[in-house]
């Protein structure tokens, strides 16, 4: 096959092909690398590329593969020689692990995030790491400390953030597939500028473990791809309870099943909840009208659109940056250049501490700081963190009380399409306001689903996402799929179109 057409397929054309023997894993890894020295010059999407390493992975999933074929009773792991890459905060051993940052410039991990553990013994290739905001701090991948990523469509324009490395990668065929992660919309927000298909899971439902965190009660770890199947495959690898992280759910992980073929109705009876508070004034007219239209198709399959209110979204971001800086706050307060990471001298050890974190951190890392400890301090505890959190419990019984009268809820996923590279620089509450429509679902800790769903008048990608009660990601996956199956929109690519 020529290489543009290796690097165009799916997940699970490409899982067919290796089983098959018509494809190797091994041609298929080069075909993604040369795809990536091709354009990452320009879309700056990986920090690192494991070039040698992911071929040696490849050349191993070969033999397993042809071992198999001749002998089916063989084991041979789900995902054997498919490759992936990782976002740059997630720790793959011998691989450097940067979180974006300069305080991490330099460190290696000697063991893997048990996503990326669990996906290897998967027999996944691993291709690279990704680009992302600083600590995953942002809404544009913009804060990096080695560069901005671009969006494959407009190079102009930012990718999303932060798993905006991830997202850029999966659009622009670098790999089939990209782990990132999600603490207030970082899968579904890139997932959507970039016109492929993310899922941030329940919280719990996949591991944090080797995860670098940012806000332990938001973070997850999440996945793109072509389309809901793809996402599927490797959720299903890597979800489940782990002994190495006590916030995982110790839930058994269903099997999903997403057929090719699927009846003339497959939503039969599905309710999908149509939220007021989700289309409102700010939204980008080309949004909404595709955002419903999308809504309209799921009721062609068989869906009932029925209204529902979520009275305390309106909350939902100024407790979010109430939250999410507390917790970076207590989670970054490591990096202080004595324990490990680059170290600036200084006199004292007060000195070394200030001047390693001043230096090293970028500003927004800085700024997020300030506002978790200022919400943190004494005498200001309950009336911010304190008075967040109460809120934070009513937006999630706002979800519980609409799940009790519907399926899924469908809504958009940003309220614009992507915005220009440096466009929100000055005025970081318009950089936060992006993220309005995807963080109430990371507050309740339930599962969403961000897919293509149009183009708006200048070509580029309109995303819609679908939201369910925590551990019911197969709804998600099966919703997606059967609006996939009858749509073209996650199959377009800037590299064709």
């Amino acid at each position: 096959m020529p290489e543009q057409t290796l690097t165009s397929l799916s997940l699970v054309d490409a899982r067919r092909l290796l089983r098959s023997g018509e494809l190797s894993s091994r041609e298929l890894t080069q075909a993604c690398l040369e795809q990536i020295a091709r354009l990452d010059a320009d879309l700056h999407a990986f920090l690192t590329v494991a070039a040698q390493p992911a071929l040696a992975q490849a050349e191993a999933a070969d033999r397993s593969l042809a071992a198999w074929r001749k002998d089916p009773a063989t084991p041979l792991p789900a995902l054997t020689g498919l490759p992936i890459a990782v976002k740059d905060v997630l720790c793959a051993a011998g691989l450097r692990c940067t979180c974006g940052s300069c305080i991490l410039e330099t460190f290696v991990p000697p063991y893997d995030a048990t996503s990326v553990a669990r996906l290897r013994a998967a027999g996944m290739v691993i291709l690279g790491k990704t680009n992302t905001d600083e600590f995953a701090m942002g809404s544009s991948t913009e804060n990096s400390a080695y560069g901005v990523t671009h969006n494959p469509w407009d190079v102009q324009r930012v990718p999303g953030g932060s798993s905006g490395g991830s997202a850029t990668a999966v659009a622009a065929r670098m790999t089939p597939v990209a782990l990132g992660t999600d603490t207030g919309g970082s899968v579904r927000q890139p997932a959507s500028f970039c016109g492929v298909t993310g899922l941030k899971p329940t919280y719990g439902r996949v591991s944090r473990y080797g995860l670098v965190a940012f806000a332990s009660s938001l973070d997850v770890v999440g996945v793109f791809g072509r389309s809901s199947a793809d996402a599927a495959l490797v959720f299903q690898a890597m979800a489940g309870s782990d002994p190495l992280d006590a916030t995982s759910a110790d839930l058994p992980v269903p099997e999903i099943s997403l057929p090719a073929d699927l009846p003339q109705k497959p939503l039969n009876g599905l309710r999908v909840g149509v939220p007021d508070e989700y289309f409102t004034n700010g939204l980008q007219p080309e949004v909404e009208q595709a955002a419903r239209q999308a809504i309209q198709i799921l009721e062609e399959l068989g869906a009932d659109a029925i209204p529902v209110h979520l009275p305390h979204t309106a909350y939902a971001l100024p407790v979010y940056y109430l939250i999410a800086p507390a917790e970076a706050s207590a989670n970054l307060a490591r990096y202080d250049g004595v324990r490990y990471g680059p170290r600036v001298s200084g006199e004292t050890m007060w000195d070394v501490f200030f001047k390693t974190r001043g230096e090293k951190f970028g500003a927004e890392v800085k700024r997020r700081i300030m506002l978790g400890t200022y919400a943190l301090s004494a005498g200001y505890y309950d009336a911010y963190y304190g008075q967040a959190q109460k809120v934070r419990t009513l937006i999630r019984r706002d979800f519980e009380q609409a799940f009790s009268q519907v399926d899924v809820i469908a809504a958009p996923t940003s309220p614009s399409t992507a915005f220009r590279i440096g466009e929100h620089n000055n005025d970081p509450l318009a950089m936060y306001l992006e993220d309005i429509l995807t963080i109430p679902a990371n507050l309740a800790g339930i599962p969403s689903l961000a897919f293509p769903a149009g183009f708006d008048s200048l070509g580029l990608p309109i995303g819609i996402q679908l939201m369910a009660p925590a551990f019911e990601e197969p709804r998600l996956f099966l919703a997606a799929h059967a609006y996939q199956c009858v749509t073209h929109w996650h199959m377009h690519s800037p590299m064709t179109s």
